[in-house]
């Protein structure tokens, strides 16, 4: 019966296995280990509600069953029953060796804390989860849910302690920004800056809201302004290089982009912004070191292999160009084919890079 029971459990046949264990119970009424099983079965099936007497007894029959508490606790939180489940939970996710059984009990004291509102804890586990499981997806989803209630929630508090606060405001024209209320966002920075005059980074907030608005020439005025403020600010000296490149005045271009590489050597889009100028100047030399650095900063970026391709050509150096444009092309068609990933994993601060119109494909 035992075989039996073990058989359809490892074939995921759980009503066989239940009917097998439910004979054994019968059979052997006083064995822990019958009770166990019977309860993993009933955790299997979602029967939770009838796994937790059962998962009861095998602990009062033999307390050092394997796990028992552990399952008997996620039972306990699949019930909604979180301050019962929450010891066993904790014990279980610090003590747990077999990843599959930590990922599962990690959910679950996820789902715990946050029903009993213990919002850090709940953090401090979500860092723990995704420090183990780094691309688990539903790992993901769920601790992004944790890290975002948990942003509400302070910006609550600090909207309660500090109603008329710059802070107040300055994360007012943060979230208004980050949901496209652009007009919206710009009037609370500059309600910041009527505060706060020298105010590092506002006139650059400023300046992307515009540029959001398509308003070019007043966002680099904001550019400018926060430079003036603070000429170690790389973000503010790229966008203003983007947009000189933009408009066709290379040298200024030039200028910008050196000076964001100046205090950030490491600024990727920057990188390639200066290559781009390089190009256009009929520079192509002096191009290649910058994408190739680029392309080591993020080796998926394809827009570097695309600007090779172009600094190869006018070098004349055709094997080259060749296989820039391989390149280029096999991380396009990554791209493309996903797209979604590719927006949520490239979300940035700053403007983008792009290939120019009419690119090979």
């Amino acid at each position: 019966m035992s075989e039996q029971g073990e058989r359809a459990l490892a074939e995921h046949k759980y009503r066989e296995a239940e009917q097998a264990y439910e004979k054994l119970r019968q059979l052997a009424p006083d064995t822990g280990e019958v009770y166990g099983r019977l309860g993993l079965i009933y955790f299997q099936e979602e029967k939770f509600a009838e796994a937790v007497p059962v998962l009861r007894r095998a602990l009062k029959l033999k307390p050092d069953l394997p796990n028992t508490d552990l399952l008997l606790a996620m039972c306990l939180s699949e019930l909604g029953e979180y301050r019962q489940a929450l010891p066993g939970l904790e014990k279980g996710f610090r003590r747990a060796t077999d990843l599959p059984l930590k990922r599962l009990s990690g959910l679950q004291l996820l789902r715990a804390y946050t029903g009993l509102e213990m919002d850090n804890n709940a953090v401090e586990t979500g860092l723990e989860l995704n420090r183990l499981f780094p691309e688990d997806a539903e790992v993901l989803y769920h601790t992004s849910k944790i890290y975002a209630n948990f942003a509400y929630l302070k910006l609550q508090t600090l909207a309660k302690v500090a109603p008329s606060s710059i802070w107040r405001l300055q994360a007012a024209a943060e979230a208004d920004e980050s949901r496209g209320a652009f007009d919206q966002a710009i009037k609370e920075y500059q309600q910041v800056l009527a505060m706060d005059p020298d105010r590092h980074g506002v006139h650059y907030r400023i300046g992307r809201a515009l540029l959001a608005r398509s308003r070019t020439d007043d966002a680099l005025k904001e550019f400018q302004k926060e430079l003036e403020l603070d000429p170690t600010n790389a973000n503010a000296a790229y966008e203003s290089g983007e947009i000189y490149r933009r408009a066709g005045q290379l040298e200024r271009a030039k200028e910008y982009f050196s000076a964001a590489l100046k205090y950030y050597s490491n600024f990727e889009e920057a990188q390639v912004g200066l290559a781009g100028v390089e190009i256009a100047m009929g520079r192509p030399e002096q191009a290649v070191p910058h994408l190739e650095k680029a392309a080591v900063l993020d080796p998926h970026d394809d827009v570097p292999y695309y600007r090779l391709s172009q600094a190869y050509k006018l070098m004349g150096k055709n094997a080259e160009q060749e296989k820039a444009l391989a390149e280029f092309r096999r991380l396009r068609a990554e791209r493309t084919n996903a797209q979604q990933d590719r927006q949520f994993s490239r979300a940035s601060d700053v403007t983008r890079q792009e290939v120019d119109a009419g690119s090979p494909q």
